[in-house]
């Protein structure tokens, strides 16, 4: 066995045939008998040839890899489990295939896009995932004018001509607009996501929508970057505001802890003078007092469905959108029948005489 890394050129020593033919018997191309065939196959694996990867992109052989570009801080995607837990799912399918992600991590969406043309162009990968979709969005007519595989993962509202794989959000949102409504809600605020995301639009005509429906208030709706910090920030800017909301969601679990703990610091009790909703449910949800309430699906497999589909597309030249499991409401100790308007907040009732 050689002692360097095995080539086509040792394979055609030991086998005793041209480099051409091992070319042609690796490749399942005509042009050598099935027993060579088998012979130079043998051989390979008995050396431990394996297929140079820059080689078969050169040829326009598969890649057996795809990408995926996020144009959020690095320090965000460390403490936020959905990208986390996205990312195993797309992982777990494509270890399951023999394909690997190239993930990177740029500053714009002008960049992502750049890096997918640079990707596709040196044959680095077989397709791409395309997250975070704005409103308007440039880079998914130039995903589509390169004419590589792509997936969306967004509603197809923002898809364009690219394929979507997506979770009904209006529908999250109305089952839980319609449960704080029945635990006697009528003012609730939600700490929303970044204000040029799809998603976040989509959720923000939603819940204006749904609340003149159930005949809830005007909801107020605080953007933020998802981080904890601003979550924090536009908690404090809620319960210090005079028409004070009796429940908040929150657009990631990150912020409805940091909006937990702010309640508590400032004297709220939870859910007694605030109720708490968490969009995306994570053990961060459950390990705080008290556990919160929080919309829950299963996020490993969306990223699961999202790598599957690309996969359908790399190899069969297109799939069907796919539309993922609508969240589903979990409550728990955040959430609670408001009280009395009349009863104010332990921060405001008068202190005890001396």
């Amino acid at each position: 066995m050689p002692k360097h890394r095995p080539t086509i050129a040792d394979i055609a020593r030991r086998a005793g045939v041209s480099k051409v033919a091992v070319s042609y018997a690796l490749n399942d191309r005509p042009g050598v008998s099935p027993a060579t065939r088998a012979t130079i196959k043998a051989i390979a694996q008995e050396i431990g040839w394996r297929p140079n990867s820059a080689a078969r992109a050169l040829t326009h052989a598969r890649a057996d890899t795809v990408g995926l570009a996020l144009s959020r801080p690095a320090r965000l995607l460390g403490v936020e489990p959905f990208f986390m837990e996205l990312i195993s799912g797309i992982e777990t399918e494509l270890s399951a295939r023999g394909c690997a992600l190239l993930l990177q991590v740029v500053t714009d969406p002008a960049q992502e896009l750049e890096a997918y043309r640079r990707w596709w162009g040196e044959g680095r990968v077989d397709g791409v995932f395309v997250a975070d979709v704005r409103s308007p969005d440039p880079r998914i007519e130039g995903v589509a004018e390169l004419g590589m595989p792509a997936v969306v993962i967004g509603h197809p509202s923002a898809a364009g001509s690219l394929t979507p794989v997506w979770s009904d959000d209006s529908a999250a949102l109305r089952d839980t607009l319609t449960y704080l409504s029945a635990l006697g809600h009528r003012s609730v605020a939600r700490v929303a996501g970044l204000p040029e995301l799809t998603h976040t639009r989509l959720r923000d005509h939603a819940q204006h929508e749904i609340s003149a429906e159930l005949g809830l208030d005007a909801p107020v709706v605080v953007h933020t970057d998802y981080s904890g910090e601003e979550g924090a920030h536009a908690t404090r800017q809620l319960i210090s505001s005079r028409s004070r909301p009796t429940a908040v969601v929150y657009d990631n679990d990150i912020m409805a802890v940091a909006g937990l703990s702010v309640a508590q610091e400032m004297g709220l009790d939870v859910p007694g003078d605030l109720s708490l909703v968490a969009w995306d449910d994570s053990q961060l949800s459950r390990v705080v007092r008290p556990p919160l309430t929080a919309l829950s699906r299963d996020i490993p497999a969306y990223g699961t469905h999202a790598a599957r589909t690309l996969l359908t597309m790399v190899t069969e030249g297109a799939a069907p959108g796919f539309q993922d499991v609508t969240a589903r409401l979990v409550p728990r100790g955040s959430t609670a029948p408001p009280r009395s308007a009349q009863t104010p907040p332990r921060s405001e009732q008068a202190a005890p005489p001396r």
